[in-house]
C-alpha cells in the first residue's frame, strides 16, 4: 500500500480545521498530521513535520497566510493550497498574492452554510491535494512581495496588415495565475489583437482573479461573456462552468463534453480558433498539470498558426507545455518572461525592431 499523503491544516477557525479534517480523512490515501491556527505556529509545524503539503488560510492572527507562505517556501519549500474564503470583494487580491509567493492553487474554503454540497467541494479539495503533493516545489525566497517588476513596452499600434495575426489564445492550469501577469502584464494598453484565455481555476475565483490581473496590467482583463464581440487591447477570460469558443470574432460559451476532466477546456477553446481563424492564430500553452491545450495546440499548429508552449525551467507543473511540445504542436518553447516579447514581434514585427 503507498504512503498515505500527509498533510498540515493551517486556518485560525477551529469549525474550518475541523471540517478540513474531515473532508481529508475521509479519503484513506490522505492523513492529516497535524494543524496550525495562525502563520507563525504553520511555518514552525512545516519544519518539524515535513508534511506532503499545507492546506493554508490567509486571513489569521500573528502572522498572516502570506508571510507563512513567504517564509515557508524560502526555508522549508512546501506544496501550498490556500483554503480562502476570499472569493469576492478586495480581499481576493490577497489569495492571488498568495500564487505570486510560491503557493501552487486556491480553493474556496468550505462553510457551515455548504452543507448540502460539501460532498462535492469535499472531493475536488481531495483531489487537488492528491495531485498537488506530487509537485517538487523550489525554494522561493520572493514571498508576497513577488508581483514582477514588469517593463511595460511602449509602442503606436498600427492595425495588424491582412495577411496579420487577428487573435492570442492561451491555456493554463496550476501555476497559471502568476504566470499569466507575467505574459499579460509585459503587454503594451493599445495592443492590437484580442486575447482569449482558458485557466482552470476553482469554482468562484474568475472574478476575482480578473481583477488581481487587470491591476497589474496595461490591456484590460475581462471576464468574459456570451456573445461578447473581440476587442483589441482586451484579455478575455473564460467562465468556470463551460467551455469558451471563438466563432469568427464573437465568443461563445459551449457545454461540457462527456467524460471532460478540465472545465474550461484549452483544447476545446484551440479547435474552436484553428475552424475560425486559422493561421492568423497565435497559440500560448502556459504551466499545468495534465495534458489539456497539447492536442488542440497540434490542431493551431497544423492549420499553421504560431505556438508557444512555456518551457521547463519557468513552468510551475511542466504537464501542459511538455505534452505540446512531445506532440510537435509547439512551434517554439519560451521562458514565460520571453514569451510576451515574442507575441509583440508575432503580431506586429516592425514595431518590436
Amino acid at each position: 500500500m503507498p504512503e498515505q499523503i500527509r498533510v498540515l491544516v493551517v486556518d485560525d477557525s477551529l469549525v474550518a480545521r475541523e471540517m478540513l479534517q474531515q473532508i481529508l480523512a475521509s479519503d484513506p490515501a490522505i492523513k492529516v498530521v497535524g494543524t496550525a491556527q495562525d502563520g507563525a505556529e504553520a511555518v514552525t509545524s512545516v519544519a518539524k513535520l515535513r508534511p506532503d503539503l499545507v492546506t493554508m488560510d490567509i486571513h489569521m492572527p500573528k502572522m498572516d497566510g502570506l508571510a507563512a507562505i513567504e517564509q515557508i517556501m524560502a526555508f522549508t519549500p512546501t506544496p501550498i493550497l490556500v483554503v480562502s474564503s476570499s472569493v469576492h470583494g478586495e480581499g481576493v487580491g490577497r489569495a492571488f498574492d498568495a500564487l505570486s509567493g510560491g503557493a501552487l492553487e486556491v480553493v474556496k474554503k468550505p462553510e457551515p452554510r455548504d452543507w448540502e454540497d460539501l460532498e462535492r467541494i469535499g472531493r475536488d479539495i481531495i483531489r487537488r491535494v492528491k495531485y498537488l503533493s506530487r509537485i517538487k516545489v523550489i525554494t522561493h525566497i520572493r514571498g508576497r512581495h513577488a508581483r514582477p517588476e514588469i517593463d511595460v513596452p511602449a509602442f503606436d499600434a498600427a492595425p495588424v496588415s491582412a495577411g496579420g495575426r487577428s487573435l492570442v489564445a492561451i491555456g493554463s492550469s496550476t501555476g497559471g495565475p502568476s504566470a499569466l501577469l507575467n505574459v499579460l502584464g509585459r503587454l503594451p494598453g493599445d495592443f492590437p489583437v484580442p486575447l482569449v484565455v482558458a485557466q482552470h481555476i476553482a469554482d468562484g475565483f474568475i472574478p476575482g482573479l480578473v481583477t488581481w490581473l487587470n491591476s497589474g496590467c496595461a490591456i484590460q482583463v475581462r471576464a468574459a461573456e456570451d456573445g461578447d464581440t473581440l476587442q483589441p487591447g482586451v484579455a478575455y477570460f473564460a467562465p468556470t462552468g463551460c467551455n469558451l469558443e471563438v466563432e469568427g470574432t464573437r465568443i461563445c460559451f459551449t457545454p461540457t463534453r462527456r467524460a471532460q476532466l478540465y472545465v474550461p477546456s484549452a483544447d476545446v477553446l484551440f479547435e474552436s480558433i484553428a475552424r475560425t481563424v486559422r493561421s492568423r492564430a497565435v497559440g500560448v500553452l502556459l504551466t499545468g498539470m495534465g495534458a489539456d491545450g497539447a492536442a488542440g495546440l497540434k490542431v493551431l499548429h497544423d492549420t499553421g498558426a504560431a505556438t508557444i508552449a512555456q518551457d521547463e525551467a519557468t513552468s510551475t507543473v511542466f504537464g501542459m507545455p511538455k505534452a505540446a511540445i512531445d506532440l510537435g504542436a509547439a512551434s517554439s518553447v519560451l521562458a514565460v518572461n520571453d514569451i510576451a516579447a515574442e507575441l509583440v514581434s508575432l503580431i506586429a514585427p516592425r514595431l518590436s525592431a
